[in-house]
């Protein structure tokens, strides 16, 4: 007995019918991909608990015509400790622990609390906040949209209090996987300090 082969538009319609089919099944057992964001985000830096890198800072001040720059270096140590040590133009450094900031320049040293000066303590939120991975830190102050991928992103964070805005337009902190790599700082009337990170050591959670 003979068989018919079917018209080739309907033979058409059977093929595209098998490929959709095919791609249905492929996207069902493929798993879904989630979207990067600031929880995403989060829980990659809370993978490291301390380190130490190297950071060269240009900074921009309305009032001046020269760019003023600094180098030095920069640690951390979860969950609270954060210190920045200048070498260049002059040794300067602060030392930051809970509420307590250590100032020193030369032979002098400064003490006070977070506290009374409150954009520091915001801002000091947000470095902690981001190098702890500590979303509810950083929105105490700020509004934080991550944009980018795992491997490479940027955090804006953008003052929600009046009061810090004033002083305050934005901080923009980018990095590569886990490390930090520059922190952008533009207040509120111009002024800018641009800090380029290069890490040293970057201890992972469990070390």
């Amino acid at each position: 007995m003979k068989t018919t082969r079917p018209p080739e538009p309907a033979r058409a319609v059977t093929h595209l019918r098998r490929a959709l089919l095919l791609l249905a099944l492929a996207c069902t057992a493929a798993p879904a991909w989630a979207a990067f964001d600031l929880a995403a985000l989060m829980a990659q830096l809370a993978q490291r608990k301390g380190g130490e890198a190297r950071f060269t800072e240009e900074r921009t001040v309305t009032t001046l015509d020269a760019t003023l720059r600094a180098s030095g270096r920069l640690t951390f140590q979860a969950p609270d400790r954060f210190a920045r040590y200048t070498e260049e133009p002059r040794a300067e450094s602060m030392e930051v622990q809970g509420n307590n900031v250590v100032l020193k320049r030369g032979t002098r040293t400064r003490q006070m609390v977070l506290d009374a000066i409150p954009e520091l303590a915001a801002l000091a939120d947000a470095m902690r906040g981001t190098l702890n991975g500590d979303a509810a830190a950083l929105q105490r102050h700020f509004r934080a949209e991550v944009t980018g991928v795992p491997a490479r992103w940027v955090l804006t964070l953008t003052p929600t209090d009046s009061r810090l805005a004033r002083s305050v337009e934005q901080l923009q902190i980018a990095g590569l996987g886990g490390d930090v790599r520059s922190i952008d700082l533009r207040l509120a009337g111009g002024d800018r300090s641009l800090m380029l990170v290069e890490p040293l050591t970057a201890p992972t959670a469990g070390r």
